[in-house]
């Protein structure tokens, strides 16, 4: 028809969880942490579509806004991924992992770059996992492997076009 327009939302699915759902044990922290979970710490698979026009890269992050910190808990922060990319595999965050070249993970609030999955304290109500990808209007982000969450998450406020989002649920048995 002519005059339609036709717009493409930004979405962020996953193989490996449905939008609500909860956490399976492989994407859980690893017991080498010393927080007293005994998961896989597997990043999860994601994958993007309908980026906005304009798009030069992607950014990866995932956020719990219930941890008792009073700001929240940077899990994953991966940023400068290729503008052709739409997939993360399994794994691709955690160490060893195989993320696509040029894409930079930075500090999460555990420390350390690289994936690092629920572990809420025991005995808590569920906690939400927001896996969420931004589409970024410049090539690279002005950010470094010791950038916190914060450095980060202001960058992507000034840089991004789009963002989509899935929740995932974790709730530790005691």
């Amino acid at each position: 028809m002519m005059g339609m327009v036709v717009v493409m939302t930004f979405t962020l699915a996953s193989n490996s969880f449905k939008d609500g759902d909860y956490l399976p044990s492989d994407f859980i922290l690893s017991a080498d942490y010393g927080f007293g979970c005994a998961g896989g710490n597997k990043s999860p698979h994601l994958r993007w579509s309908g980026a906005p026009a304009g798009t030069r890269s992607f950014a990866v992050t995932l956020y719990d806004p219930d941890a008792p910190t009073g700001s929240g808990f940077w899990h994953w922060l991966v940023v400068n991924i290729s503008g052709d990319v739409t997939e993360l595999a399994v794994g691709a965050g955690s160490r060893g992992g195989d993320l696509p070249a040029g894409a930079l993970q930075t500090r999460t609030d555990f420390g350390a770059p690289g994936y690092g999955g629920p572990c809420p304290p025991a005995g808590d109500h569920p906690h939400r996992y927001l896996f969420s990808v931004f589409a970024v209007k410049a090539e690279r982000l002005d950010v470094n492997p010791d950038s916190s969450g914060a450095v980060v998450g202001f960058n992507l406020h000034f840089n991004m076009l789009a963002k989509a989002a899935i929740m995932g649920l974790y709730k530790r048995v005691i």
